[in-house]
C-alpha cells in the first residue's frame, strides 16, 4: 500500500486541500483544478457534504485522485472506503486508526510532527508521512533536521504551506509533494470562480519536482 501511496504522491506535486460545505461544488471544483494540473485532491471529512463530494468527484473524473482527510478514526476509515477515496490523510495517528488503516487496501498518509511520532509510523511500516502542522512544527528547518536520522521517511507537508514557502518545502529531499488550500480558498469556492482556482492550480502545478 506504500508504494501504492508512493505512486500518487509523486505525481501530486501539490496536493489541494479542500472543504467543500455544497456538494453542488464538487465536480466543478475539481474539474477545475484538475485543468490547472492539479489531479490528486483531499477532501476533508470537516464538513457533511464531504463524502458525498468524494463520491461525486470519483465517479465523474476517473482520472482525478480523490481521498479523504482529518480521517481521525476507524468510522472515517470505513466510510473513506465505501465513498471510493483513493487514499485517506489524517492529521495524526493513533494505534486504533492504524490498526483499522491496515483491514482496507486503501493506503493511509497518517500525520506526524516530531522525531519520535515519525520513529513510531516507521515502525508500523510508513515510509510516508504527513508533516503536520508544517510551519507550526518547525516548517523547513525541522524537516531538514529530521532528514538527516531518517532520511528513509518522505513528507507531505501540510499546515501553513503557501506560494510562498511551497517551493522551499519541495526543495527538500525528504518531501514528496505538499499540501495546501490556497488554490481553492473559500472564497472563491462561495463565488464559484473556477477561472480563478484553474489559474492557481496551474501557478501550483508548475511548482511540481
Amino acid at each position: 500500500m506504500q508504494q501504492q501511496l508512493a505512486q500518487v504522491l509523486q505525481q501530486a506535486g501539490v496536493v489541494p486541500v479542500l472543504v467543500i460545505d455544497d456538494v453542488k461544488d464538487a465536480l466543478p471544483l475539481a474539474q477545475a483544478l484538475v485543468e490547472g494540473g492539479l489531479n490528486v485532491l483531499e477532501v476533508t471529512l470537516r464538513t457533511e457534504a464531504a463524502l458525498a463530494a468524494v463520491e461525486e468527484i470519483a465517479k465523474h473524473l476517473p482520472d482525478a485522485h480523490v481521498g479523504t482527510g482529518t480521517v481521525l478514526n476507524a468510522v472515517d476509515v470505513q466510510r473513506s472506503v465505501d465513498a471510493g477515496a483513493t487514499f485517506m490523510v489524517s492529521p495524526g495517528a493513533t494505534e486504533a486508526l492504524l490498526d483499522a488503516a491496515d483491514t482496507t487496501s486503501v493506503p493511509l498518509l497518517p500525520g506526524a510532527a516530531n522525531p519520535s511520532e515519525v520513529m513510531r509510523l516507521l515502525e508500523r511500516g510508513y515510509h510516508y508521512q504527513k508533516f503536520f502542522p508544517a510551519e507550526a512544527a518547525g516548517g523547513v528547518p525541522m524537516l531538514k533536521s529530521i532528514g538527516g536520522p531518517l532520511g528513509q521517511v518522505k513528507f507531505c507537508p501540510t499546515g501553513g504551506v503557501s506560494p510562498n514557502n511551497a517551493g522551499d518545502y519541495l526543495a527538500l529531499s525528504n518531501v514528496v509533494c505538499v499540501g495546501g488550500s490556497w488554490m481553492a480558498a473559500p472564497k472563491l469556492v462561495a463565488e464559484k470562480n473556477w477561472a480563478e482556482v484553474t489559474r492557481l492550480s496551474r501557478e501550483a502545478s508548475a511548482l511540481k519536482k
